[in-house]
């Protein structure tokens, strides 16, 4: 299949296919006239790519997980396993960053609320907050 039917068919751009091919991370075929032809195999592989992507790993971190890619065993993919650990990790640290922040917020909210309930100056209290 050509390029716009595969990019349909994985609900992401054909610019996105051509960057998945440039950064290294497959390589499509070409027809007679020139144009990219994905196999089912180059789409599956695709989509992996697609996921991992959107799950937060780089470019470069899917590059290295190259033989967790593709259907054909080219390599066990002894580091697909640690990664995907070293990402999850990364993801909670940034959760827990987001939950304390989060708090914060719902603290600053509560105190502008007993303030205003009480009739004391919310300006000058958030002045004071900020």
């Amino acid at each position: 299949m050509q390029i716009k039917e595969a990019a349909e068919r994985l609900g992401i751009s054909e610019r996105m296919l051509r960057h998945y091919e440039t950064a290294g991370l497959m390589e499509a075929s070409r027809s007679d006239n020139g144009y990219r032809r994905y196999s089912e195999a180059d789409i599956r592989r695709a989509g992996r790519i697609r996921d991992l992507i959107a799950t937060g790993f780089s470019t470069r971190e899917v590059r290295s997980m190259a033989a967790c890619l593709s259907d054909d065993g080219d390599g066990p993919c002894e580091d697909g396993i640690p990664m995907m650990l070293k990402k999850l990790e990364h993801i909670d640290r940034l959760r827990a960053d987001l939950d304390a922040r989060r708090e914060a917020v719902l603290e600053r909210i509560a105190v502008l609320r007993a303030a205003a309930a009480n009739g004391q100056d919310v300006t000058r209290l958030r002045r004071a907050a900020g």
